[in-house]
Formats: structure tokens, sequence, C-alpha cells
């Protein structure tokens, strides 16, 4: 079944001095402040930016990826704890996703946790949607 999920956004004024809000829609769960600043300046201005959201999109759909992946496989994870860190470049746009996953997935090796780790970063929905971007990843494992 498909689901579709949407989000609003709305800015006022120019694009360095104007400021804007994205509203997640389907869910519900609360309004975000953009502003030019927060995308190439200042991250901890309280205000988010595009690139912080599709980080989130990314970390969180690579786990789900990931954890449906192991359990296919037998293992199930006891943990998976990932980030994402979405570069942007003034002129160039988004130039890179960087992965960093730290899994505690009994019975594995740390070489297969990080096969199953490559095929996840290679097949979740979101690394595919960002095709065209390099998107690394750095593998921690506990057994």
């Amino acid at each position: 079944m498909a689901a579709t999920r949407t989000a609003k956004a709305h800015w006022e004024g120019s694009l360095l001095e104007g400021a804007g809000q994205v509203n997640l829609e389907s869910s519900g769960l609360g309004s975000f402040d953009v502003t030019w600043a927060a995308r190439t300046e200042d991250a901890a201005s309280g205000r988010t930016s595009p690139e912080e959201l599709i980080a989130a999109a990314h970390s969180s759909c690579f786990n789900m990826a990931l954890s449906n992946i192991l359990a296919k496989a037998g293992n199930a994870p006891e943990s998976l704890d990932t980030s994402a860190a979405v570069t942007f470049v003034p002129g160039q746009g988004i130039t890179g996703s960087k992965l960093s996953v730290n899994g505690k997935v009994p019975g594995l090796t740390a070489d297969e946790f990080a096969q199953f780790a490559e095929d996840a970063k290679k097949n979740c929905p979101v690394s595919q949607a960002l095709t065209g971007t390099e998107i690394t990843l750095d593998v921690t494992f506990t057994a």
C-alpha cells in the first residue's frame, strides 16, 4: 500500500534576510523555523535547514532498512544508532550524506554486519532518492 506524507513550508522576505517555517502536516508533530543562515552558517540557531531534515530522514530510513535486512537474515538487531551528516555547498547544492552506524547484533561478525550495512545504504529509499549524491558509510559493531 502506498503512503504519502506531507509537509508545508512558508517563507517571507529575500533569501538572505528572510525566514520561514516548515510544518510536518501528516504527523502534526511540529513546526520548525528555517533560515538561510541556519543552512549555511549557524547550525545552533534554534532553526533548521532542509539538509538537517534530510539527515533525519536518511538516518531513520537507513536504520529501518538495516533492521529489516538483519531480521530477514535471522539476526534482528539489539540496537542500531545511526547519524547522517548531509553537506550543502552554496552554488552546488547537496554534495553528500555521510552515514555512521553503530550496531549491536548478537550472532554476527563485524564483517557480516558491515556487508548488511552496505546493502541498507544502497537500498534504503532515501539513499535511492539521493542518487547522484555521494553517500558514504562508517560502521562500528558490537557483537
